[in-house]
């Protein structure tokens, strides 16, 4: 029933203010709209991801939004570090980590959090 529609991530935060400079100076996305109600919503590719203010930001423990970037991966990733991103480690079986890029045959992964702990997944698919 759902599978003709888009899906769009909707994280919950603990600052809106926090999260919006993350969302757009960190990651360069653009505010759609205004944020009204503690509510903001950016586009992402064909989708929309929102943020909202909730007392439950921080308690997702797996990953929440996943961003396949292809052959710009490498670009990707350097322009994360250098807006001060750290990446996330995980040891997983099979998957060799290097200055923490996980590898997986061809398939390059990254996982890094959001100020609230969100987890965000960047893939060379």
């Amino acid at each position: 029933m759902l599978g003709q529609f888009d899906a769009s991530p909707t994280l919950p935060v603990k600052d809106l203010a926090r999260a919006r400079r993350f969302y757009e100076e960190t990651l360069g996305l653009a505010p759609e709209g205004d944020s009204e109600m503690g509510v903001q919503a950016y586009r992402a590719g064909g989708v929309a991801l929102t943020v909202y203010e909730s007392e439950f930001a921080g308690t997702n423990q797996g990953t929440a939004v996943t961003w396949p970037v292809g052959d710009r991966f490498d670009a990707v990733v350097a322009a994360l570090r250098d807006k001060g991103v750290a990446f996330e480690t995980y040891d997983m079986p099979g998957i060799t980590v290097e200055d923490g890029v996980h590898r997986a045959g061809d398939m390059r992964l990254a996982w890094f959090k959001d100020p609230d702990g969100n987890i965000h997944h960047v893939g060379s698919f």
